[in-house]
């Protein structure tokens, strides 16, 4: 028997008051960020639904304003609604109002005839940008301008790296949440305590770290620029945001509890550490909904805490595998594994099952019809991560079986096989859900196909050096707007140095016309055109890719 360490008597009541201020101190800055939480109306990912003037549409006479309507309410980036005159200076004259959904634009009403471009850049209340661009024409149209200002694109560096900092901060929620979930439960007393508690200071490092870095990646992933483009009026925009004000709630409630982990990770703690604990711990969950889909939906109440049990029954689950592999599997005795597991066994199948039951809730209000889990990406992610977790499912039975036999204590190598088999398979599954996490609800992808021209037409074309999506709307006689999209053999996309496009009509006898294209990016490409008659048209585009390489793709276009 290891003798116990004697204690001065009153240490530990000056480690417990300690650990009560450090608490307070923590919920101080969390009341703090509540109090300062602007209050926002509920949407995710709007989107575009109507536009005045009518994009692609000629008008007899400049309009005073540019009117955008979006299918929810939406945000201000500074300086990143332009409209761009035919000779390309800026005919916007002033800031433009926001009034929900409805965003006007004022402009010179003595503008010059030709073609404007209108390009914006706005953020939804999931704190997710949106970002576009349109023509109309006053007069007769011209070859449309370029936009001078900075890129409203999105940059992909910036893009990924927010979807790696969200993986790590689920990656620090679960080692954190299980070796705190473990030691103050399930932690044989002979054992030491040092690397489970190593392991949940790291994984509250992690979580730190990841919520400081989502909070500087926010502002270039809704202004656009660069990982380094942050400025002070940026950074000062998303700290006051419901974005900014959850995260900072985040980190407010993780330094209340670290006051309470430290004794917790020395020894046993009573049941009302225990019972604040978890209170944090529950909290601190729902900073993740707050700051994100959930919190836009349309039943926000119940999504919000559906999203927040989902997450904690994940960081229950996965938290105590690492501590079955990396600990219990290998220090603990049969006789505390016969104890030990059966326990653990439960808590594994109750996680599960509100993962499930959460995930169905979710996925019922998110995805809204059967149809736009094949018809968006974010139904085609959703249906990748329901395969996955159902090999998990599978791994794990496997797991109860073992327990229930009473094997997995005496054959301590082939639970955690299947342990490490569930692990690896849920990284994977994380990696998927940051994904899903930045990409636009099927609900609103779907609506937003359901919304397009009923005479759109679409069509893949390729050649040896590129494939080309075009897209032509309405594919009616009149008035239409084409976009091109340019992508490697591989489907990564393709820069083109050069685009050039004709339209004709060989049955009706109209030669060979030009179509104006404007590049919006590096691979894709717009304009727009008039097509006088019905017939089988015949597009054909060339695409130079270097100062040497180019090639030629023709479709034939239906047009009523």
């Amino acid at each position: 028997m290891t003798p116990a360490v004697r204690r001065r008597p009153g240490a530990a009541a000056d480690r417990r008051r300690a650990a009560r201020w450090g608490t307070l101190a923590g919920l101080l800055v969390t009341l703090v960020a509540l109090l300062l939480a602007p209050a926002t109306p509920a949407s995710a990912h709007a989107v575009l639904v109507s536009t005045s003037p009518t994009a692609s549409a000629v008008v007899p006479n400049a309009p005073a304003e540019v009117v955008l309507t979006f299918s929810e309410g939406v945000r201000k980036v500074p300086g990143k609604i332009r409209v761009i005159a035919p000779d390309g200076s800026r005919a916007d004259r002033g800031e433009p109002t926001f009034n929900g959904t409805v965003v006007t634009i004022p402009v010179d009403p003595s503008g010059a005839r030709g073609t404007y471009l209108v390009s914006y850049r706005v953020i939804s209340a999931d704190s997710h940008p949106v970002s576009g661009a349109f023509t109309y024409s006053v007069g007769a149209p011209s070859t449309p301008p370029t936009d001078s200002g900075t890129d409203n694109r999105a940059n992909p560096v910036v893009e990924n790296a927010v979807k790696v900092v969200k993986f790590a901060g689920y990656l620090g929620l679960l080692l954190l949440v299980g070796p705190a979930l473990v030691l103050a439960a399930l932690w044989p007393r002979r054992l030491s305590r040092r690397g489970p508690a190593r392991l949940a200071w790291s994984g509250l490092g992690l979580l730190v770290v990841a919520t400081l870095a989502e909070l500087w990646l926010q502002v270039p992933y809704t202004a656009g620029g660069g990982l380094f483009e942050v400025t002070g009026s940026g950074l000062g925009d998303v700290l006051g945001s419901a974005y900014g004000t959850a995260h900072l709630v985040r980190l407010g409630l993780l330094a209340a509890a670290a006051f309470l982990l430290r004794p917790l990770f020395a020894g046993p703690v009573g049941r009302t550490d225990g019972i604040i604990l978890g209170i944090l711990g529950g909290a601190t969950l729902f900073t993740w909904p707050l700051a994100g889909h959930p919190a836009a939906s349309p039943a926000p109440a119940v999504s919000v805490v559906v999203d927040a049990v989902h997450l904690g029954s994940m960081a229950v689950w996965l938290g105590g595998l690492v501590m079955l592999a990396t600990f219990l599997l290998r220090r603990a005795d049969e006789r505390e594994l016969d104890a030990i597991l059966p326990i653990w066994s439960r808590w594994a199948t109750l996680a599960v099952a509100a993962l499930l039951l959460a995930g169905t809730v979710q996925a019922l209000i998110e995805v809204a019809t059967p149809a736009a889990l094949v018809d968006t990406t974010y139904g085609r992610l959703l249906l990748a991560k329901i395969g996955l977790f159902a090999l998990v499912i599978g791994v794990a039975a496997y797991s109860r079986a073992l327990v229930r036999r009473r094997t997995a204590a005496g054959r301590p190598g082939s639970m955690r096989r299947a342990v490490v088999a569930e692990l690896a398979i849920t990284a994977v599954v994380l990696g998927v859900t940051a994904n899903l996490v930045q990409t636009t609800p099927a609900r609103t992808a779907a609506a937003n196909v359901a919304g397009s021209s009923a005479g759109y037409f679409s069509s893949t074309l390729t050649s040896p050096i590129y494939s080309l999506q075009v897209e032509l709307d309405p594919a009616e006689r009149g008035n239409n707007s084409i976009h091109l999209y340019a992508y490697t053999p591989d489907n990564r996309p393709q820069p083109v140095k050069e685009w050039k496009a004709t339209a004709a009509l060989p049955s009706a006898g109209i030669e060979p016309i030009e179509i104006p294209l404007l590049g919006l990016t590096d691979n894709h490409a717009y304009g727009e055109i008039s097509l006088p008659a019905a017939g089988q048209w015949q597009l054909r585009f060339t695409l130079r890719t270097t100062e040497i390489d180019q090639a030629t793709v023709t479709a034939t276009v239906p047009i009523k």
